[in-house]
């Protein structure tokens, strides 16, 4: 008996360790980066020199600001760049982009390879998520063409802005 126990043990040691798991980022681009990363990242991908990338702060505070810039794919194709930053650190990144069908079809080559399988697919959307961050792929269109949008989530960084909602005035609108 004590033999089989210690044998049991044995091969019980330390379990094997998961395979290392892809990070949860697409094109150099992932939720709650820095707004520095965010930021040079963006601006080494801008389609051309004129195409700077403009932030505008929130009204009542700068430590809430929007951010976008005109970029290029890899392919060479334009597309369209946005960041919500609070507090230094990206909320929400947003990626969109319209042409033909092969454009759904690179795109979701692109992000299969990168992020392996989505873990949650519904009409139109697929999501890969980790914790409280996720990338998210929707796309929309007819039968020749796809307008395509890719966001990348960081709950933990948006929840942060309700710090920065004005307050509720005390007096309703007239």
């Amino acid at each position: 008996m004590t033999s089989a126990l210690l044998l049991a043990v044995l091969f019980q040691a330390a379990p094997a360790k998961p395979p290392a798991s892809r990070p949860l980022a697409y094109r150099g681009f992932s939720p709650g980066m820095s707004y520095r990363e965010f930021s040079t990242k963006a601006r080494g991908i801008a389609q051309s020199k004129n195409d700077i990338l403009a932030c505008q702060t929130m009204h009542h505070t700068a430590q809430v600001m929007d951010c976008a810039v005109r970029v290029k794919d890899v392919d060479s194709a334009r597309f369209y760049l946005s960041a919500n930053v609070i507090e230094g650190r990206t909320s929400v990144i947003s990626l969109f982009d319209s042409g033909g069908v092969a454009l759904l079809q690179r795109t979701q080559d692109d992000m299969r390879r990168q992020l392996g399988a989505p873990q949650r697919r519904e009409h139109s959307m697929w999501e890969w998520s980790r914790d409280r961050r996720f990338i998210r792929l929707n796309w929309r269109g007819s039968k020749d063409w796809r307008v395509v949008s890719i966001t990348l989530n960081d709950r933990d960084v948006m929840d942060k802005i309700a710090r920065y909602r004005p307050p509720a005035s005390a007096t309703k609108p007239k």
